[in-house]
């Protein structure tokens, strides 16, 4: 494993104001990703 669990990066979900972490999926789009999963994004999308 090239990282460490407890160095994650994290960020705070506009659509339920909770923290997620980096994901494997996630490497190569960090720093697009803004939502914590697609029920916020879409949740977000529809206000």
């Amino acid at each position: 494993m090239s990282y460490k669990k407890p160095h994650l990066p994290t960020k705070i979900c506009p659509g339920c104001h909770r923290p997620f972490s980096w994901r494997k999926k996630w490497e190569r789009c960090w720093d697009q990703v803004r939502y914590c999963s697609d029920r916020c994004r879409k949740k977000k999308e529809e206000q």
